[in-house]
Order: C-alpha cells, then sequence, then structure tokens
C-alpha cells in the first residue's frame, strides 16, 4: 500500500483524512466517534490546535485544521489518534493496529476553496447513503458550525469565517448553509478525491506556489485544471477511494448507537 502523503508548508490550512486499520468499523459505535471528538479537544486546549471542520465516520476520519505553529499540528494528531487507539484496544482487550499506517494531508487555500472543502466534509455521510442531512449525523461539523455548543465548542467559528471570505460569522453560516442546502437538492454528491488525494487544492497561484515551496520534493508533482480550480497531484493515488464507499455497515439499520 502507498503511503499516505505527509508534505508540510508552514501555515497552511490542512485537509486531513485518516481511516482505520484495513478498512474496518473501528468507529461504528458512537461513543468511540465521541472519544476521538473529545481527545481533539483536549489537543485544542493543550496545543492550541485549530479546527475549522470534521467528521468522525465508522471507519475514518476528516479533519480540516489551520497550522498555528510548528509541532502544533504533529502533536494534535498524535495524541487524538494515539489517545483513541489505546484506549479502544483496552476495552476490547484487543492487539493490533487500529489505524491505517499514516494520515493524508491536503493543503486547502482560504477563500472559496476553503467553503468548498467544509461542504465536502459535511456530505460524507450524506455521500455515503447513512443520512439524508448532515446534520443528521451526530459525529460531524455541520451543527456545530451553525449552532455553536455554549461550552466545550470545538470548532473556531470565528477562524474559519475569515478564512472563508466572510465580513460575520453570521454571514457565513447563512453561505454556508446556502451551499449545502444547493448540493442536496441538485444531488451533486459525487465524491471528488483531489480533497482527500492531492498535495495542493486552489488557484492556479496557490499550487504553483506550494510546489514551488515543497522544492525537490514537489518535482514529479503535475498541477492540474479541473472545475473545481487547480490541484497539485500526488504521483500515486495515497487516499483510496474505498475509504468513502464501503460504509454499508454504518447504515442506521447496522449499528447500534450508545447514549
Amino acid at each position: 500500500m502507498t503511503r499516505a502523503s505527509r508534505l508540510y508548508v508552514p501555515g497552511q490550512v490542512w485537509h486531513i483524512t485518516h481511516r482505520c486499520h484495513d478498512k474496518a468499523f473501528l468507529f461504528r459505535f458512537r461513543r468511540d466517534r465521541r472519544r476521538y471528538r473529545r481527545w481533539l479537544f483536549e489537543a485544542r486546549k493543550r496545543f492550541g490546535l485549530c479546527v475549522l471542520n470534521y467528521v468522525v465516520t465508522s471507519n475514518h476520519i476528516h479533519l480540516l485544521v489551520k497550522d498555528t505553529g510548528e509541532d502544533v499540528l504533529a502533536q494534535s494528531l498524535q495524541l487524538a489518534a494515539g489517545c483513541t487507539a489505546r484506549q479502544y484496544n483496552q476495552r476490547k482487550h484487543r492487539l493490533g493496529a487500529f489505524w491505517e499506517d499514516r494520515y493524508h494531508a491536503t493543503a486547502i487555500e482560504a477563500g472559496e476553496h476553503l467553503l468548498r472543502c467544509v461542504v465536502y466534509i459535511d456530505l460524507n455521510m450524506v455521500r455515503a447513503g447513512v443520512v439524508r442531512h448532515p446534520l443528521d449525523w451526530r459525529d460531524g461539523g455541520y451543527g456545530e458550525i451553525q449552532s455553536p455548543l455554549p461550552r466545550y465548542q470545538l470548532i473556531d467559528i470565528e477562524q474559519l469565517s475569515a478564512l472563508c471570505g466572510l465580513a460575520t460569522v453570521a454571514n457565513f453560516q447563512a453561505a454556508h448553509r446556502a451551499w449545502v442546502a444547493h448540493a442536496l437538492a441538485t444531488n451533486a454528491l459525487r465524491r471528488e478525491g483531489c480533497w482527500s488525494e492531492a498535495v495542493a487544492v486552489g488557484s492556479r497561484a496557490y499550487t504553483e506556489r506550494m510546489k514551488s515551496e515543497l522544492g525537490s520534493a514537489a518535482q514529479q508533482r503535475a498541477i492540474e485544471d479541473n472545475e473545481l480550480g487547480c490541484v497539485l497531484r500526488e504521483p500515486v493515488i495515497a487516499y483510496r477511494a474505498d475509504c468513502e464507499g464501503q460504509n454499508g455497515h454504518s447504515r442506521p439499520e447496522n449499528a447500534r448507537f450508545l447514549r
């Protein structure tokens, strides 16, 4: 299996994708998905992790973050992934890996591309056929963005609004609702692999800058135009489509949610 991308340029917005080992549905119970979220919140307190959106599915996670300093992202992901795996294995008296070898990180340009990525993450479980609306999947960021929590708020809604180019949180929330509603109304739910497989997604200027800053590490990577803008590609797909396409076991009739 190809190892997932860990190329790094400081100060970027990153879309992180990480799946369970062997595509196993290790997050099929809600208490395990909630535990991962709690460790993300702990990473926010300890290291200053800036979370912009997320969804924890039954067999993988999507996490949208803003890099806020040296080692913040690495320490935060190590904490959340490591503690989640250790607690799960202890409870289940289980040995072996919880996660696939590496997570994949895609740099996302601020502005419209970032808003598109936010909506793409929100629609993950709708795309998988598990729910009809992102609000129905409680282990994602849509509900928190639209109705910020009075306590234990994980998403930095002010930072997200500013990075998307909206003047106020209310303006961002309205635009966010409209994009999700439009996608649902037009059935625009197809998988867009670039968000999880590319090195960077954005404008031509952004992807060229990212390629330049990566230097020799990006020599074999091509910039391609698509309907989303420009994509700095991996030489080999590192995050395979089957991660999002095999959520049949996570449908409501096959799950038992623990309160």
